[in-house]
Parts: C-alpha cells; sequence; structure tokens
C-alpha cells in the first residue's frame, strides 16, 4: 500500500483544534500501520503561524515547497475571515492537484472562495452556512450534517466535526479496524456518521421563551413515545390547537410536527447505537409505533433503514 501524504494548510487566525485533531488520527493511524501516512503541515513561507487562541504553531516549511499531496486539508478560524490573496490563488492552483481535497469548520470559505466548491455539496459551521450559501450561491449549503462527501471534495462542521471526517477517511483508506483503535486511543467515539445533525433535536431548534411552550419541549423529549399529536400538545401547554402550533414555530423556529420528527428519530437512533434492544422494541420506545414505521423515517432522512444503521454505527465491543 502507497504511502498517502496529508498536508495540512496552516494560516495565521487558524482555529487550533481544526489542525491538531485530523493531525491526530491521521499520526494515529500511521502509527498503528506504519507506511499508511506521512502527514505535512505548511503556511505560505514557511514560518510560524498563531491560532486564534493565541497558540503558536509551526510548520514543516512552506506550501510553495510541497508536492502536491494525497490529501489536501484546508482548516478553519478567525483566519478564514479576511485571508492572505495568496493564500486563495495557492488553493485554486493546487487544489484540483490533490486526490482528496478536505476542509474543516470554516475552511469551507476558503475553498469556496477559490472555486472550489462550485456546483458541489457542502458544509460548515453552523454559525456560518448562511454566509458560505449567501456569498458564493454556486455551492449547495447544508446545514444540517456533521460532513458532507461530494466525490473527492469532503467538507466538515465546527471543530470537533473534523475528528469524525478524519476518522471516516482513514477507514475508507484502510479499514474500520484501524479507524476504531484510533478512536479508541483518542477516547472519542467511531461512530457519528456524517449525515448526524450539527444539533441534537433539542439545540437544533430554538429554546421557547413561555414556560408552557418550554414544558412542552421538556415533555417531548422525555416522552418520545407518547401522545405528542398538535391537539394533545396544545392541552398541555393549556392553548388552542392553532394557537400552540403558531406560539410555537414563532419561538422555536420549526413547527411542533418537525420538532417530534426529530426528538424521535434522534431518541431511536441513540437506542440503535448503545442498546441491544430489538428494532420492533426501539419503534415503540421511540414513538413509530411499528418497525415498518420506523423504517419509512429513517430512509427518508437517512437514507439508511435502521437495521442497516446499526450496523455501520454500532460501536465495536471492546474485548
Amino acid at each position: 500500500m502507497p504511502q498517502r501524504t496529508v498536508l495540512l494548510v496552516l494560516f495565521d487566525g487558524v482555529q487550533s483544534l481544526d489542525v491538531t485533531g485530523p493531525l491526530e488520527v491521521f499520526t494515529g493511524a500511521e502509527q498503528h500501520t506504519p507506511g499508511t501516512y506521512r502527514v505535512r503541515t505548511a503556511s505560505l513561507d514557511g514560518g510560524p503561524v498563531r491560532t486564534s487562541s493565541g497558540l503558536a504553531l509551526v510548520p514543516d516549511g512552506a506550501l510553495t515547497a510541497m508536492p502536491d499531496p494525497d490529501t489536501l486539508l484546508v482548516p478553519g478560524g478567525q483566519g478564514t475571515r479576511g485571508p492572505d490573496p495568496r493564500l486563495t490563488d495557492w488553493l485554486r492552483a493546487h487544489g484540483p492537484r490533490a486526490r482528496r481535497l478536505v476542509s474543516v469548520c470554516t475552511g469551507a470559505i476558503l475553498l469556496a472562495a477559490a472555486g472550489l466548491l462550485d456546483g458541489r455539496r457542502a458544509t460548515t459551521h453552523w454559525a456560518y452556512c448562511d454566509k458560505l450559501a449567501r456569498d458564493h450561491p454556486a455551492v449547495a449549503v447544508d446545514p444540517e450534517p456533521i460532513y458532507v462527501r461530494d466525490g473527492n471534495v469532503a467538507t466538515s462542521a465546527g471543530v470537533t466535526s473534523g475528528i469524525d471526517l478524519a476518522l471516516a477517511l482513514v477507514e475508507e483508506d484502510l479499514d474500520r479496524e484501524v479507524a476504531l483503535s484510533v478512536a479508541r486511543h483518542l477516547v472519542v467515539f467511531l461512530r457519528r456518521p456524517g449525515n448526524q445533525a450539527q444539533f441534537s433535536a433539542q439545540l437544533a431548534a430554538q429554546t421557547a421563551r413561555r414556560d408552557p411552550l418550554r414544558e412542552v419541549q421538556r415533555w417531548i423529549t422525555e416522552h418520545p413515545a407518547g401522545d405528542l399529536t398538535v391537539e394533545s400538545l396544545a392541552a398541555r401547554a393549556r392553548l388552542s390547537p392553532r394557537h400552540f402550533a403558531r406560539a410555537f414555530r414563532e419561538e422555536t423556529g420549526t413547527t411542533p410536527g418537525r420538532y417530534v420528527d426529530r426528538v424521535r428519530l434522534e431518541h431511536a437512533r441513540w437506542l440503535l447505537e448503545d442498546t441491544g434492544d430489538g428494532v420492533e422494541e426501539i419503534s415503540r420506545a421511540s414513538g413509530y409505533g411499528t418497525p415498518e414505521a420506523m423504517r419509512r423515517a429513517f430512509v427518508r432522512a437517512l437514507g439508511t433503514a435502521p437495521a442497516e444503521y446499526r450496523r455501520r454505527f454500532r460501536p465495536v465491543t471492546a474485548n
């Protein structure tokens, strides 16, 4: 197996975890299976850079002196807000030469500025998805998942999602056991699929201002198998169904039905990942009623059936 070079781009204002997270994953894979990865870091002129948190990083050399890598990884951070035009020019010229192009967090903004995301689906940190979509209309921005794969281009959401994406790339390059070994060493889970939401259902929606609506949100989360019709929830909030539906959407940014759907899907995913309960039992506990109803919900939202989801994303128990 040929050794793959991973080149991480450094610049002033880079987010340190965007760099060190993936770096530890690829380095860990190299330590597990020597000869698989050669990890390099480079800045424009080869000089040290200062991260957004003040940490100084010393690169291996200058970007102009680096050979074209197998994987080119562009991290994010405050430095993406006003990048050096020379960096954008370098990415525009050298990005297409890499077999695989990867960004972490707002590194996607740099790739987009270089024209490398045009016509592709991509994501970035939730706080910058609107900006990415507004500034680069040729990019199909998806604010939901923690990472997105589109051909040989992979973009991830904020900070720690870079670790998830790097683990997925190691699993693709080598195998699941190597990726699992690295994940265990870093004490992280090898199970967060790319289509997992950046936020849980509770965090994705705003918290309602009024106590009755906040209580309804809590009730939904704690009772996914309960009667969660608009009529029932409205009665709990002591509002008419019409008034409740309007107020819930105004204060949370989503409809009651959509919120219930996300909570139930999240609950079912957690049970599939963390328990040995059967699909039929999980479908009842999550409010779907039947395995077929849960299967339809999973296929619609995630593009995979519950059994396949469990097979792919439930952690392997350590011996």
